[in-house]
């Protein structure tokens, strides 16, 4: 009778993911909003692409980031805290002019 072996390797890829994890920021919804933030600011091209390390404008993405922005400005109405829905204003004014001055 043959023994069958399984090999189990020490998952390297897990302990990995753990350090990563550990050195991320906290997933609350004003990291979710500063997360969107900066993709529009890259797509705006006034922030370099982490990837690439270059400025390039994508107005279609960029207005569309606005506008999940918008969305969930008007979906979370009454559901966020006051600093929360500051920053959200706050955050949407800003991209929001941007935009436009960006797309002229």
């Amino acid at each position: 009778m043959t023994e069958k072996k399984e090999f189990v390797m020490k998952d390297s890829v897990d302990e990995e993911r753990k350090a990563s994890e550990s050195q991320l920021p906290k997933i609350d919804f004003s990291t979710f909003i500063f997360s969107l933030n900066s993709s529009a600011l890259v797509h705006l091209g006034l922030v370099e692409d982490p990837a690439s390390g270059q400025k390039t404008k994508n107005f279609p993405v960029a207005k569309q980031t606005i506008d999940i922005l918008g969305m969930l400005e008007e979906k979370s109405r009454g559901n966020l805290t006051d600093d929360e829905e500051k920053l959200l204003k706050n955050i949407l004014h800003d991209l929001r002019m941007m935009y436009v001055r960006e797309s002229k």
